[in-house]
């Protein structure tokens, strides 16, 4: 029931009272559920035994009888600001099956209220705190009755070498942490994490400025059974890392590398990671072709390759992926400003392509579109933004891309044939129209009208007062959320900044 926004407590009561054997609920961003509504659900549904209430205005009042269900094993709290020290004291009385608690972002708990946690629910194994205060060495109190800890989130808070080292120390068990945004993780914390946690699963440290090789090498050297390495902007990381990367990682499954200087060699060496599915490498820099191609021969199970502003990339590059990843699902390429409608044809041979980003393509046209369109046929998502695209392609889409959810036609040379070619997609939930100069108010309002499974719908405020209240009323009776956008049209001369 995530983000039904007009529920309210009356028809949470009428779930509670006629569904009791219920064992899962997710009322996050109902916001008109209250205290009354979660305390109906936790009284009357006694087997539950997953509950996310983020973003609820709720309080420490409802906790009471969510913490006496015995079979509770997931609680999420994300969001709610009602709750605070005092109210985390209360899991002291119960909870004791808890295994998944998610209370990040809850502005009002600090370390003494996570510490009344570690007293009551020592079955604890994935715990997300991420944005929830200021970590010190205090976590040491918290953390040392918690061995059976497997995941641990922090987040954007202030992490001290300290702090992880306690951490380390602690949970022994632990497979999967995530730092990501943290302050004041060095590589000696993370490397005394990688010693004493040899069968670390998942590591995120995206944008920990200050890690370096020496880190890496302690990580790729202990824990060699890593299959999730995020380190988005740890810009401090050279070639020599990546080299170790490909070296000692073989179980490696998911890497993020974006905005990092990396160059053939570091992508060879990261090719070497052959059970490689997720590789995001956007914004990065002195790579070629060449080494993209070691990626497309060596990484042939690769499901999702993100290619962000490497504007380095040919279609000599993307045809070497086509080639040898043929279970691509999702590709981006937004703004690889030399690809043209070779890679797309060279993309057609991926049957299995779902999403594909391509905006800020000027050399990409209807050519490519209809190549894409009619090799695959699982399309879902598609952003087009400007793109030399117009009714032709959209016209070969609403043919053969049946199951398209999502798409973004911004800037595109099409006219109203075009539109109302795409809203004969049954399955069109997504469309963002801005400053399409070739359409009209009667086209937009009779492709709007025919799109009837439209849930979401960006639009140019230039609209606004061209389309009659009735006809808008029409469209938002139907589910769909209307998103006005008042953004001038601007063509940059530097794509790099766009």
């Amino acid at each position: 029931m995530s983000r039904c926004k007009l529920v309210s407590d009356i028809g949470i009561g009428c779930i509670a009272v006629g569904c009791k054997k219920l064992k899962l609920i997710c009322l996050k961003w109902c916001v008109r559920v209250t205290d009354l509504g979660v305390g109906l659900i936790a009284n009357k549904c006694r087997e539950l035994r997953s509950l996310d209430l983020s973003y609820l205005p709720i309080t420490d009042e409802c906790l009471s009888p969510i913490l006496q269900l015995q079979n509770l094993k997931e609680l999420a709290l994300v969001g709610c600001h009602g709750i605070d020290d005092e109210s985390l004291e209360n899991l002291k009385q119960g909870c004791k099956s808890l295994e998944v608690l998610d209370i990040s972002c809850c502005d009002n708990i600090t370390y003494n209220g996570l510490g009344s946690i570690t007293n009551g629910s020592r079955s604890l194994q994935q715990l997300n705190l991420a944005y929830c205060f200021s970590v010190t060495f205090d976590l040491e109190k918290c953390f040392y009755k918690l061995s059976a800890l497997q995941s641990v989130k922090l987040d954007g808070c202030r992490v001290s070498c300290a702090a992880l080292k306690a951490i380390a120390d602690c949970c022994e068990s632990l497979k999967e942490l995530s730092l990501c945004k943290c302050s004041g993780v060095t590589d000696e914390g993370l490397s005394y994490i990688a010693q004493k946690h040899r069968q670390l699963r998942k590591l995120d440290m995206t944008c920990c400025q200050e890690i370096t090789d020496a880190a890496i090498a302690s990580i790729t050297t202990s824990c060699n059974y890593i299959t999730s390495f995020r380190m988005e902007a740890c810009v401090m990381v050279q070639n020599e890392g990546f080299v170790l990367i490909g070296q000692h990682c073989p179980s490696l499954e998911d890497i993020d590398i974006t905005e990092n200087v990396i160059d053939d060699e570091g992508l060879e060496a990261i090719s070497r990671c052959s059970k490689l599915l997720n590789l995001k490498m956007g914004l990065t820099m002195y790579g070629t072709d060449h080494g993209l191609s070691h990626v497309g021969r060596r990484c042939q199970n690769l499901i999702e390759l993100d290619l962000y502003r490497c504007m380095w990339i040919t279609d000599v590059g993307i045809a070497a992926i086509a080639n040898g990843c043929r279970s691509l699902e999702r590709i981006n390429m937004a703004y690889c400003d030399k690809i043209t409608d070779s890679s797309l044809t060279s993309l057609a041979k991926c049957l299995q392509l779902k999403a594909l980003e391509i905006r800020g393509c000027p050399s990409v046209s209807s050519v490519g579109l209809s190549a894409i369109a009619k090799g695959c046929k699982h399309l879902t998502v598609l952003d087009i933004k400007k793109c030399d695209i117009n009714d032709a392609g959209l016209i070969h889409l609403a043919q053969y891309s049946q199951y398209l959810k999502q798409i973004n036609i911004s800037y595109c040379p099409v006219t109203d044939n075009g539109l109302l070619a795409l809203a004969s997609i049954r399955c069109l939930r997504n469309l963002t129209i801005l400053h399409v100069a070739r359409l009209t108010p009667d086209g937009l309002i009779a492709a709007l009208l025919a799109c009837q499974g439209l849930m979401k719908l960006k639009l140019h405020t230039q609209y606004k007062s061209l389309i009659p209240e009735a006809i808008l009323g029409a469209i938002q009776e139907r589910g769909c959320a209307i998103h006005w956008r008042n953004k001038p049209y601007w063509v940059n001369t530097i794509p790099f900044l766009l």
